[in-house]
């Protein structure tokens, strides 16, 4: 049966001893959770290690939740930065395998192979970029979150973000040759960097090694 209350009293009950509570709202949100770790980590199993601790993390910290920005935002921010400590503590950037074609689907006339022989180079470009970009084009270019609730779940400002996907995009592109690599131009240069003025007036512990 589903509960009426929402995902801020689910975590107060939790928080309060409710035995099922954090179970209910886990179920609410994991598959989103779940879907951004894989887009993030590009591997399953390693997505599922991070959803695991995030999860963990969570459930022993919900009493500590205050409401500043909303419960999927904060669950978000967990998983996200459990995938960057993955990712720095493994330093490994596999490219997870495609799922097979289920039974019973239509013919189509397009060819699979190109189709996936396309779909593996842009996962492997994607899992060279830079993990902040990665995790800023996962978040806004495949799951659609706005730019500003991409920057609630990374605690960082807006535009850290645009900067992060910017010069993620600008990468990609050139690592699936739609641009030449060459020099950064005078514009490249002048894009801000990772770290702004704007970023430094809200310093996080998640930004002190930023690039």
């Amino acid at each position: 049966m589903g509960s009426t209350r929402s995902d801020a009293e689910l975590l107060r009950a939790h928080a309060a001893g409710d035995g099922e509570a954090f179970g209910e709202l886990v179920g609410r949100h994991q598959d989103r959770l779940w879907a951004v770790a894989v887009g993030t980590l590009r591997n399953p199993e390693d997505a599922a290690d991070a959803v695991q601790d995030a999860l963990i993390s969570a459930f022993r910290a919900a009493a500590g939740y205050r409401g500043d920005a909303a419960v999927t935002t904060w669950l978000h921010r967990i998983v996200v930065n459990a995938c960057l400590d993955n990712l720095r503590r493994q330093r490994v950037r596999p490219v997870s395998p495609l799922p097979e074609e289920g039974p019973g689907e239509p013919a189509d006339p397009r060819d699979p192979i190109a189709e996936r022989e396309a779909a593996v180079t842009v996962h492997g470009a994607l899992a060279e970029l830079v993990d902040d970009h990665r995790a800023a084009i996962t978040l806004v270019d495949l799951y659609g979150y706005s730019v500003a609730e991409t920057a609630a779940i990374l605690d960082v400002a807006e535009g850290t973000v645009k900067s992060r996907c910017a010069r993620g995009r600008l990468q990609l592109a050139r690592q699936l040759g739609r641009l030449p690599r060459t020099e950064p131009t005078s514009g490249e240069r002048n894009l801000p960097g990772p770290e702004t003025v704007q970023d430094r007036s809200r310093p996080t512990p998640r930004e002190g090694g930023e690039r």
